[in-house]
């Protein structure tokens, strides 16, 4: 199978190095020349042309930051929509909106092909080794045909039912991992103005009932002081934006949500839109003039699992 994948960063680069290191036949785009050269030298065909990309190939994978540049990859002129062809599969691997993602894919069906939706959760670090989660919403059929190249992208893989429900899972568990990431600062300046030894500190945590994926992982970047977790601030605004957007659609009132966006905007207006998002912690470190650091924890999180060739779950 010939596989296209638009969009090259910080996940998706990662995602598609994956196809290349399982001897896919791949093609690039992505509006960064750097990056296509680099896939270049790796091994993939590279197209500066959506148009030619969808022309010459079977699967189609988009991995975009943002609900506007995905419309604008499928909706344009030269873009995916208006160039695909019958018994083609399109998989979209963003975290967009659910209601674009429904017209992109009813226009993509009026072609006769296949549209999945695909996001991944689990962290850059699990997508670089392909032991990534990944939600797919869809037809069965479209499922089972994409799985060959889904298991080699990710770990775990959940066909979540008809498209739609995939990426409103994936806003939800974006939304509970921001949480988690926000309450973390909040015990990380008590544990820290308290005068916990902060190493002793994370393994206690890990070891507790009040322990969380997030713990495990961007507790790490936070206590090493590079807070460098492969995801930025812009992005996280973005996810629990669209958390509330799905709260307001079923006539919901959310009572954590709207702080925690407060909390996330004000960290974003203070360190910018592309600073790590594991900086939201930073706000009371500053506030409290302290440091969250320890000795023995990583600048960059690394997988360190085997990869494995996915399954369904």
């Amino acid at each position: 199978m010939k596989v296209g994948f638009i969009g090259l960063g910080n996940v998706g680069g990662k995602l598609a190095k994956n196809l290349l290191n399982n001897n896919f036949d791949l093609t690039v785009n992505d509006k960064n020349q750097e990056v296509l050269s680099q896939f270049k030298n790796l091994g993939s065909n590279t197209s500066d042309s959506i148009q030619n990309l969808v022309k010459n190939t079977d699967m189609i994978i988009t991995c975009l930051p943002s609900p506007k540049i995905s419309a604008e990859v499928l909706e344009s002129e030269h873009g995916v929509i208006n160039n695909i062809r019958e018994g083609q599969i399109w998989v979209e691997m963003s975290t967009t909106d659910d209601n674009q993602l429904k017209k992109h894919a009813l226009l993509i069906q009026e072609k006769n092909a296949i549209a999945l939706e695909a996001p991944v959760s689990g962290g850059c670090h699990r997508a670089a080794t392909g032991n990534i989660s990944i939600f797919v919403g869809g037809s069965r059929e479209g499922f089972q045909k994409s799985l060959p190249v889904l298991k080699c992208l990710g770990k775990k893989i959940l066909h979540t039912g008809d498209f739609g429900t995939a990426s409103i899972l994936k806003v939800i568990t974006n939304y509970l991992a921001t949480v988690h990431l926000v309450a973390l600062g909040e015990a990380w300046t008590i544990a820290s103005k308290s005068n916990l030894d902060l190493k002793k500190t994370f393994k206690g945590i890990a070891a507790s009932s009040g322990n969380s994926f997030v713990h495990e992982t961007e507790s790490q970047v936070i206590l090493n002081g590079s807070y460098n977790i492969n995801f930025t601030m812009d992005l996280v605004q973005k996810d629990v934006g669209l958390f509330q957007n799905l709260a307001s659609k079923v006539g919901v009132e959310l009572e954590i949500s709207p702080l925690v966006l407060n909390i996330i905007n004000d960290a974003k207006e203070r360190y910018g839109d592309r600073a790590w998002s594991s900086m939201v912690v930073k706000r009371l470190e500053d506030r409290y003039n302290t440091k969250f650091r320890a000795e023995g924890f990583p600048e960059e999180l690394v997988d360190f699992e085997d990869k494995q060739l996915g399954n369904e779950i």
